[in-house]
């Protein structure tokens, strides 16, 4: 299963003393409001955790991630089976180092529903989700998203903020599986070279799809 969160995905929705103590307290939306106000780029590292239906751990790695106002991002997996994927706004790339092949996707079939979106876009949250306050969780305030759409990949989406940053996302499908996400080193609007959006797969490796072809699935 492709780590794009099957994407599926992403993927970042993402004052001192007394106002960064408010900012703090502040509800979940707030903070993602803020977080997300004339954020035009973004860079982090991540951890992620995916976790079977039985609860136990089936897969962790980590990595850097970077987004790029409205289409773009670009996610790398180091480790033992290191990943690249790359969005250029009309296709995903995802390429497998360990297995040398290159799949491409229409970055079409990643509905406006998906998590992905909530990394580039936040205007259309209550068109696509229920969206209510959950709570507070490790210092992070928490927003549940539910999905409208019964074709939605995923159930249910937790978010969690602190101090105007996204810091934690957890996706949960119909089936139980759950991925987790914990972002670290948060940059919003650094200088990115839009070449990091680019993709020419490796001379030799197997490739699946056409680019410019439209999934058929």
């Amino acid at each position: 299963m492709s780590r794009i969160f099957s994407i599926s995905t992403i993927l970042a929705l993402l004052l001192a003393g007394f106002s960064a103590h408010l900012a703090a307290q502040s509800a979940a939306r707030d903070q993602l409001v803020v977080f997300a106000t004339n954020l035009n780029t973004l860079s982090a590292s991540f951890k992620q955790t995916v976790f079977g239906t039985d609860g136990e751990v089936q897969d962790e790695s980590a990595g850097q991630l970077w987004l790029l106002q409205p289409h773009y991002f670009r996610w790398e997996y180091g480790g033992e089976f290191p990943e690249l994927v790359v969005a250029d706004g009309l296709q995903i790339w995802v390429y497998d180092e360990v297995l040398e092949q290159v799949t491409i996707k229409p970055q079409t079939d990643f509905a406006a529903d998906s998590p992905l979106s909530l990394l580039t876009d936040i205007s259309t949250l209550d068109e696509q989700f229920e969206v209510r306050e959950a709570g507070d969780m490790d210092g992070m305030m928490l927003l549940e998203l539910r999905a409208l759409n019964e074709q939605s990949e995923f159930d249910r989406v937790l978010l969690g903020l602190k101090d105007n940053e996204l810091r934690f996302m957890t996706m949960e499908d119909a089936f139980g599986m759950r991925t987790e996400i914990r972002f670290s080193q948060v940059e919003r609007n650094p200088e990115l070279d839009p070449g990091m959006f680019a993709f020419s797969p490796p001379e030799g490796v197997d490739i699946i799809g056409e680019p410019g072809a439209e999934d058929s699935d």
